[in-house]
C-alpha cells in the first residue's frame, strides 16, 4: 500500500516537473529542488521515472503522428477528387467518417499540445489539411445547396399526407397565384389563385436536407460555423430574392418610391401587399423551417443564418411601407396607406414569430416603428382633410342651390374611410388629447375627429350660402347641402360615430333653414292675404290697398317668386315633398280665404272672378311644379 502511494507522488513531481520546465536545464533544476524538499523524491528515481515517461511519449507522439499521415491520405483523395463527393453516398460517408476522426484527434491532442511542442507541431500540420478538407466541405455544401433550390415543394403544415405539387409564384396574374407543374416542361402551366396561407415550402428535397445537416455538424464542430452560415445564407437569400420579384416586388429606394406618380404606386401597394403577405406567412416561416433542420442542435447558427436569409427581403418590405408613411399626405392616399397599415397591423404576429431570436430584434423594432409612422400617416392625411375644406374658396354660386361638390366630396371620403372604422379608431386612439374637443371624455378619438371634420364643412357651407343675393336661395342651398349630409351619416358607419343627438340637432337644422326659406320668400304675400281692412295692412309709397289691390299684389308676387322658384332644386325626393307641403300648409288656407273675403266684398260684388287669377287649385298646382329645376309646368296653363 505504502510503495503504491510512494509510485503516485514520484508520478506527480514527475509531471508538475515535466509541465513546469520548458527545457531539460529547467526540468533538471525543479528535480533538483524536490529531491532536496523530500528523500523520497531522489535524483534516481525520479531519473528513471522521467526515463520511462520520456518513452511513453515517444510512443505517443509516433502514434499521433502515424494517424495523421493516415488521415491526411484518406482526407486528400476527397480534397483533390474532381467530381462532387456528394454524388456518390460510399465517398460522402468515407469522407465524414475521415473529418470525425481528424476533430476527435484534434480534441484529444490538443490540451497536450502546450506541454509537449513536438505534439503542438504535429497538430499545426494537421490544421492546414483540417483546413482543406473544410474548404471542400463547404463547397460540397454550396452544390447540394444550388441543386436542391432548383425545384422545391409545397406542402401543407406539419402532419398533414396529402401529396405535394412542383409550384412557382406567378406575379403576372393579379392576384396571388400558384402555378403548378407537370413533369411535362412543354406543358402550359395554369394559375390558380392563392387563397389560403397554411402551407409550407419545402425548399429542399428531405435527403439533401438530411446531407446538409451532416456537413453543417462537421463544420461547427470543426469551428467554422459562420462559414457554414454564410454559405447556407447567400444560397437561399438569392431564392428568397427570386421569389420576392416574382411575387411583383421591385427593389425601389425610398426616393424612387416617393418620386413615383400615385397611379403606379397604387398599383405597386398592391403588389407589396400580397408579397408581405407570401413572405411573411409562407417564405419566411418556411425559411425558418428550414434553417431549424439543416442546423438542428445548433440554434446560434440557426438564427443567424434565418436572419441572413431574410434581412434583406425583410428590409425590402419594410422600407417601401416606410416611404409611403412619409411622403405625401394627400387625402387621395388614404386608403391605399390604410390597406397598408391594416397588413402591416395584421402581420405584425408573424413578424413576432419569424424573427424571435435576438439577431432579428432590430426587424420587429423597424416593423412597430413604420407601422407607427403609417399610423402618423393617416392622422396627417385627416390633417390636410381639414386644411383642404378651410381652402375650399367661395367662388361662384352653385346653380339653383343645389349640391356643392365640396359637400359631395367630403361626406363619400368620410364614408368610405369608415369601412375602415376599426382601424381609423385605432389610429386615433394613439392620438387623444391632440383634436379640438369640448367633451373629448364621453366620445372615441374618431368621433371627436369625424365632428371636427363635420363642424368645417359646416362652417364653409354657411361661408359659401352668403354668396348668393337672394336669401330664400341662401336657404334652399343650406337645405340641400344639410340633407345630403344627414342622409350621408344615418346610412353609414358615421351615424354610429356622431350619434343620435347629432343627427337631431342636423335635422332640426334642416327645418329651421325650411321656415327661413318660407319666411324670406312668402311672409310677405301671407301678410297681404291675412290683412283685415281694418288692420295695418301692407301699403305701397304709403296708402293702405284695397282688396283689388291686394289681389293684384298678390298674384304679381306669385307670378314673380314661382318663376324664379321653379328653376330652384331640391335634390331629396322627400325633402322636397316635406317642403311642399308645408308650404301649401302654410299659403293656401289664407288664400282660400282671401278669395271668399273678396268675393264676399261690396267693393269688388259680381266682378270678383275678373279679379281672380288662380285658384287654391291653381296654386296647389304651381306649387308642386316647385324646386324640380326644370321651370315648371303649371304655369303654362295661365
Amino acid at each position: 500500500m505504502e510503495d503504491n502511494s510512494e509510485e503516485k507522488l514520484i508520478e506527480v513531481a514527475r509531471h508538475i516537473a515535466k509541465t513546469l520546465g520548458h527545457n531539460e536545464s529547467m526540468t533538471d533544476d525543479i528535480l533538483q529542488i524536490f529531491s532536496k524538499f523530500d528523500g523520497r523524491f531522489s535524483r534516481d528515481k525520479l531519473s528513471e521515472k522521467m526515463s520511462g515517461a520520456a518513452g511513453d511519449d515517444l510512443r505517443a507522439r509516433a502514434s499521433l503522428e502515424q494517424t495523421l499521415e493516415s488521415l491526411e491520405r484518406q482526407i486528400s483523395q476527397f480534397v483533390v477528387a474532381e467530381h462532387p463527393i456528394w454524388s456518390d453516398s460510399v465517398d460522402s460517408s468515407a469522407f465524414l467518417d475521415s473529418i470525425d476522426e481528424l476533430i476527435a484527434t484534434f480534441r484529444y491532442w490538443n490540451p497536450m499540445a502546450n506541454a509537449d511542442q513536438s505534439i503542438g507541431a504535429c497538430l499545426v500540420r494537421a490544421e492546414d489539411f483540417m483546413q482543406q478538407a473544410i474548404f471542400r466541405l463547404e463547397e460540397e455544401f454550396r452544390l447540394l445547396m444550388e441543386r436542391g433550390c432548383e425545384s422545391f415543394e409545397l406542402a401543407r403544415p406539419y402532419g398533414n399526407g396529402d401529396s405535394t405539387e412542383n409550384v412557382l409564384f406567378d406575379s403576372d396574374d393579379d392576384d396571388e397565384a400558384i402555378i403548378t407543374n407537370g413533369e411535362d416542361h412543354n406543358q402550359i402551366p395554369v394559375a390558380q389563385p392563392l387563397t389560403r396561407y397554411d402551407i409550407v415550402i419545402d425548399a429542399l428535397p428531405s435527403g439533401t436536407i438530411n446531407d446538409l445537416h451532416e456537413i453543417a455538424k462537421r463544420m461547427v464542430a470543426a469551428g467554422f460555423g459562420k462559414e457554414c452560415s454564410h454559405v447556407y445564407s447567400g444560397c437561399r437569400r438569392e431564392f428568397l430574392e427570386e421569389s420576392m420579384s416574382r411575387l411583383g416586388m421591385q427593389k425601389l429606394s425610398i426616393e424612387e418610391v416617393q418620386r413615383m406618380p400615385w397611379q403606379d404606386l397604387e398599383d405597386e401597394i398592391d403588389k407589396w401587399i400580397k408579397a408581405a403577405n407570401v413572405a411573411l406567412r409562407i417564405l419566411f416561416p418556411s425559411e425558418r423551417r428550414l434553417c431549424d433542420r439543416v442546423f438542428f442542435g445548433f440554434s446560434f447558427a440557426a438564427d443567424l443564418s434565418f436572419m441572413e436569409v431574410c434581412r434583406g427581403s425583410t428590409i425590402q418590405i419594410l422600407n417601401f411601407a416606410d416611404a409611403v408613411a412619409i411622403g405625401s399626405r394627400s387625402p387621395e392616399r388614404l386608403f391605399k396607406i390604410l390597406d397598408l397599415f391594416e397588413t402591416l397591423r395584421d402581420l405584425m404576429p408573424d413578424f413576432e414569430s419569424n424573427f424571435s431570436d435576438q439577431y432579428c430584434l432590430g426587424l420587429r423594432k423597424d416593423a412597430v416603428a413604420i407601422l407607427k409612422r403609417l399610423g402618423e400617416a393617416i392622422r396627417g392625411i385627416f390633417m390636410e382633410l381639414e386644411n383642404l375644406i378651410r381652402r375650399d374658396p367661395a367662388k361662384a354660386p352653385v346653380p339653383r342651390g343645389g349640391l356643392h361638390p365640396i359637400t359631395r366630396y367630403v361626406m363619400n371620403y368620410l364614408r368610405a374611410a369608415c369601412r375602415s372604422r376599426q382601424t381609423l379608431e385605432q389610429v386615433f386612439e394613439e392620438n387623444v388629447n391632440l383634436l379640438p374637443s369640448k367633451d373629448s371624455s364621453s366620445s372615441s378619438s374618431l368621433s371627436v375627429q369625424m365632428a371636427w371634420i363635420m363642424e368645417l364643412l359646416e362652417s364653409n357651407l354657411q361661408m359659401k350660402s352668403k354668396i348668393y343675393g337672394d336669401s330664400a336661395l341662401c336657404s334652399v342651398f343650406m337645405m340641400n347641402n344639410g340633407r345630403y349630409i344627414v342622409q350621408k351619416v344615418n346610412d353609414s358607419e358615421l351615424g354610429s360615430l356622431l350619434g343620435d343627438d347629432w343627427i337631431r340637432k342636423h335635422t332640426a337644422k334642416i327645418k329651421q333653414f325650411q321656415m327661413s326659406y318660407q319666411r324670406s320668400s312668402w311672409n310677405k304675400a301671407l301678410g297681404m292675404l291675412k290683412a283685415d281692412n281694418g288692420s295695418a295692412a301692407p301699403n305701397v309709397a304709403g296708402k293702405s290697398l284695397s282688396m283689388k289691390d291686394k289681389m293684384k299684389f298678390f298674384n304679381s308676387h306669385f307670378e314673380e317668386t314661382f318663376k324664379t322658384q321653379s328653376h330652384w332644386i331640391i335634390f331629396d325626393e322627400q325633402l322636397r315633398k316635406d317642403l311642399r307641403i308645408s308650404l301649401a300648409n302654410f299659403l293656401l288656407p289664407a288664400y282660400g280665404n282671401f278669395i271668399r273675403r273678396l268675393q264676399n266684398s261690396p267693393e269688388v260684388g259680381k266682378h270678383a272672378d275678373k279679379h281672380i287669377k288662380y285658384t287654391v287649385e291653381d296654386i296647389e298646382a304651381h306649387i308642386k311644379d316647385l324646386f324640380q329645376g326644370d321651370g315648371g309646368s303649371a304655369g303654362s296653363r295661365k
